[in-house]
């Protein structure tokens, strides 16, 4: 496992079963036939399902905590929807990486069973039945909260192999039959090892290291996590799809493969040695060493917007020496350095934008003001009442020259001659 450390769960059987909360059945007289699963294996559609509400018995396990509980739907409910009463997911529902939260699955029970000389019939365990059948299956949910992984600072849940085969392990151990006097008898209790088709991704990165990712050590979770996503159109996905992609290798099909996360993060870990992953902003921000790294690192007045790429390289250089004697290994250095001048650059830009739409509107306005500046001057000129142009110039707030020429131009336009 990898990530922070979390208090161990332990598998517990919950009780304290309300008829609305936990095995209505008990509190019913048991549904007719026809209202409950058919047999899911059946070969005609027919046969596996009945109308009503498709009456369901269920164990969950919250796989998380170790709770284990049991309980059936109300088949006295409209079919409006076939999910309403049910706990959680179904196993196949969540697939073999991440789990949901609440990690709560739920294992159905099929209702029709076959005897010991080969005939079938309906038959509904009680609420004993499947207390015992829970209490039984402690060791089983132990192992499977035990070996998931459990990745990052939130703990994570995902699936790892040893837990996918004590899960088909409980599976198992849920199916039953009943003897000729009607009595359940439940499968034989076992625990399976782990198939060779199911595989850790930690032990593929182990014989691949080859193909590993030489920016994995310095990867942000964000970008783990993204590597860890990978989905093609076709073929195998995940950590292993992804590296055999770029390096054009083919994996032979049938295999799955668990802890896609997880294995990133140990690998961090691993090369990170003794130190710590911190994102790069984060360190920088928050940490005094960061903070003094920064300040050390900047001239008096400077901004990251003006830094040329070679600056940043030497930033990059000087930020993880820092951090290397704080104990820390900073992930996504570069990226948040670009990242940074691209934002500072960017603010910049739009100061720049800004002054030039209020210069335009200035320069409107000037235009405006000058328009009727010469009107209210032509007015004032036309009086002809002896004041001369340094007396209407200084009224104007311009010069007595421009008073001169617009006068000319007045008296020439008056007599007639082209202005």
């Amino acid at each position: 496992m990898s990530g922070t450390e979390h208090d161990e769960p332990t598998a517990h059987v919950v009780v304290g079963y309300t008829p609305q909360e936990g095995f209505v059945a008990v509190q019913l007289s048991p549904p007719p036939a026809e209202y409950v699963w058919h047999d899911r294996r059946a070969e005609h559609r027919r046969e596996r399902f009945g109308p009503g509400n498709r009456y369901q018995q269920w164990l969950a396990v919250d796989v998380g905590t170790g709770a284990v509980w049991f309980g059936d739907t109300d088949w006295r409910k409209p079919d409006d929807d076939p999910a309403a009463g049910l706990p959680g997911h179904r196993r196949g529902e969540v697939g073999d990486g991440a789990l949901p939260s609440p990690a709560v699955l739920f294992h159905p029970f099929t209702h029709r069973v076959a005897d010991g000389e080969g005939a079938s019939s309906w038959r509904f365990p009680t609420s004993e039945d499947l207390h015992a059948l829970a209490r039984r299956l402690l060791p089983t949910v132990q192992r499977v909260v035990d070996s998931l992984h459990r990745v990052g600072p939130s703990g994570d849940l995902e699936w790892s192999a040893e837990a996918a085969t004590a899960w088909s392990d409980l599976e198992r151990a849920c199916e039953y039959t009943s003897d000729t006097t009607g009595t359940v008898v439940w499968a034989d209790f076992r625990t399976s090892p782990v198939p060779g088709s199911r595989v850790e991704v930690t032990d593929f990165l182990a014989r691949n290291p080859e193909l590993c990712d030489p920016s994995w050590p310095t990867a942000t979770d964000a970008e783990l996590d993204a590597y860890a996503a990978y989905e093609p159109g076709s073929g195998y996905g995940g950590v292993p799809g992804r590296m055999c992609a770029s390096a054009r290798v083919h994996i032979e099909e049938g295999y799955t493969f668990y802890g896609h996360r997880a294995a990133l993060y140990a690998y961090r870990a691993a090369a990170c040695g003794d130190r710590t992953p911190v994102e790069a902003g984060s360190w920088l921000r928050t940490t005094d060493a960061g903070r003094s790294a920064w300040e050390a690192a900047k001239v008096v007045g400077a901004s990251l917007a003006d830094a040329t790429d070679c600056v940043l390289d030497h930033l990059v250089d000087t930020f993880r020496s820092a951090a290397a004697d704080d104990g820390a290994v900073l992930t996504g250095l570069p990226a948040y350095l670009w990242r940074q001048r691209a934002e500072e650059r960017a603010a910049v830009e739009e100061t720049l934008a800004a002054t030039g739409e209020e210069l335009n509107r200035l320069e409107e306005l000037v235009k405006e003001i000058r328009r009727v500046r010469n009107t209210v001057l032509t007015r004032v000129l036309s009086w002809n009442d002896g004041r001369d142009d340094e007396a209407i110039a200084a009224l104007a707030a311009t010069s007595p020259k421009v008073v001169a020429d617009w006068r000319e131009r007045l008296t020439a336009n008056q007599s007639g001659r082209p202005v």
